[in-house]
């Protein structure tokens, strides 16, 4: 039976205009995004497949496109429509943060961080340039490595708060396996980047580890 013809209050679309989005399931928010089903399957239980298929949004969000298109019903056009909804995301996030202190939005930097780190399949090495007020200058992927490491050069970063006349940095990276703790290499790199940019007056605010859809901080555990 289609969704046209559920009772009005059960429809995603109706349910999300008369209670709000966040009363959505996940599978609901994401029949609303693909807006039809194919023969035999209502946007819902398309859904539901996408969700099966890749087991959480995080991960249906950092799926390739070959990837996303090996579901039935889905293809390179909502594909498109999904990555320009996740880079509207991201760019309102960094409106949020551009037009205060970064440190007095964590969790506009934290979702940020989250949207554009989570689920990826490599090591990815951000650098959050910060002006003196502590408002977002720019962010930088400056470092990919493979599921294990990330060779992080310290010089590159130095190179790149001086470029954007920055007087402070937040750190970021994933892990891939999941597990946010961070190891003793993480620390020792922390240690590392916080004496380099120390040397041309740039301070290390922060250093985030992502992983699944936690967001663990070093400032918070007293590691800086």
């Amino acid at each position: 039976m289609g969704i046209n013809n559920w009772p009005e209050g059960e429809r995603p679309r109706e349910k999300l205009i008369q209670r709000g989005a966040a009363s959505l399931s996940d599978a609901e928010l994401l029949a609303i995004f693909l807006r039809t089903g194919v023969v035999g399957k209502s946007a819902v239980d398309l859904a539901r497949d996408l969700l099966t298929q890749f087991g959480t949004l995080t991960r249906l969000f950092a799926a390739s496109q070959e990837e996303f298109c090996t579901i039935y019903g889905m293809g390179q056009a909502k594909y498109a429509q999904l990555q320009a909804v996740l880079e509207m995301s991201r760019r309102a996030l960094q409106e949020v943060m551009r037009m205060g202190d970064a440190l007095n939005s964590p969790s506009a930097v934290r979702d940020y961080l989250r949207l554009l780190l989570s689920g990826r399949e490599q090591e990815v090495f951000l650098v959050v340039f910060l002006t003196a007020q502590n408002r977002v200058v720019a962010s930088e992927e400056m470092f990919h490595g493979s599921l294990t490491q990330t060779s992080v050069y310290p010089r590159e970063v130095v190179k790149r708060a001086l470029y954007h006349n920055a007087a402070g940095v937040i750190l970021a990276h994933n892990h891939p396996s999941g597990v946010a703790e961070p190891s003793q290499s993480d620390r020792l790199l922390t240690d590392t980047l916080k004496q380099a940019l120390a040397l041309v007056d740039v301070r290390v605010l922060d250093h985030f580890i992502v992983a699944g859809n936690g967001c663990l901080s070093f400032a918070e555990r007293g590691m800086m």
